[in-house]
């Protein structure tokens, strides 16, 4: 004897899935929202990590102000330039935004825990400059995206300081950081815009001055790592308090370079560098 089976209409079987996925811990609903990478929030200063400021940099005042470049000269002197003016940039991120940039690092070896709102919390602890920190990264899905904050405590000092916060896109393929100075002056310090192709594994990156009445507000750095040829990566530098470029592509894989900037070379054209950092005609 054939046993009849039991028939689900197909209104039924479609309220039975869309009940599932509402249901903590089942489908889309208990997934996390994905932490945009490393690039999107640090740019990749290590090609001019041996770039030498000549101690000209304060990092102590607020306003993130640029010094002019000194005049450089000798055999290598397109590079000395162009790594001068990243150095700038470097040297302002690696002081003045340790904490934060330590604390983001940090985020993609823990796991984060759901929210009865439904949102999610990364919580751990980072150790920056000998000092114990205290993160936790909220992540909340938005209509077409994300909404994130870092909120870092330091014991006898601040607590939960909304150091920064930002937006991005479902697959993470652009958004933006606002960041602030410091637990003792909260104002906006900088704004980082960024975006991905992920098929292509190229990436562009931002950093702009927001310091409230800064001389430099408005000043940037934008860094495009592309897969053109020769130079795959196209940095812009903008000294708002000079209202001047530098104009920088250089190879990752040979490290040959050029660079373009009015103030320094009182012309338009490009300076260029080989693979030994030596000055060179370019082609």
């Amino acid at each position: 004897m054939r046993i009849p089976r039991h028939r689900t209409p197909a209104h039924l079987l479609l309220v039975l899935i869309i009940m599932l996925l509402t249901i903590p811990g089942c489908g889309n609903a208990s997934a996390a929202p994905t932490i945009p990478p490393r690039e999107t929030f640090i740019i990749d200063f290590e090609a001019f990590a041996s770039s030498d400021t000549g101690g000209l940099v304060s990092v102590t005042g607020p306003g993130m102000e640029l010094p002019t470049s000194p005049v450089t000269t000798g055999a290598q002197s397109h590079w000395n330039h162009a790594a001068f003016n990243v150095g700038l940039w470097r040297i302002l991120v690696a002081v003045g935004l340790a904490v934060p940039v330590a604390a983001f690092g940090a985020s993609f070896q823990n796991i984060p825990l759901q929210q009865p709102d439904g949102s999610w919390i990364w919580s751990y602890s980072v150790r920056i400059g000998g000092s114990v920190h205290s993160a936790k990264l909220h992540g909340q899905f938005i209509e077409q995206g994300v909404r994130w904050d870092m909120r870092i405590s330091k014991e006898g000092e601040y607590e939960d300081f909304l150091w920064y916060y930002g937006e991005s896109d479902l697959p993470a393929t652009e958004g933006f950081w606002i960041l602030k100075a410091s637990p003792t002056n909260p104002s906006e310090l900088l704004r980082i815009d960024w975006s991905r192709n992920i098929a292509t594994g190229t990436h562009a990156i931002r950093y702009t001055n927001t310091v409230p009445d800064g001389a430099e507000n408005g000043g940037y750095i934008d860094a495009q790592y592309t897969k053109e040829t020769p130079y795959d990566n196209i940095w812009d530098i903008y000294n708002k308090g000079q209202d001047n470029h530098t104009y920088i592509e250089w190879s990752s894989g040979t490290e040959e370079g050029r660079v373009k900037d009015f103030n320094r070379f009182g012309d338009n054209d490009w300076h260029c560098w080989d693979s030994d950092h030596m000055n060179v005609d370019c082609p």
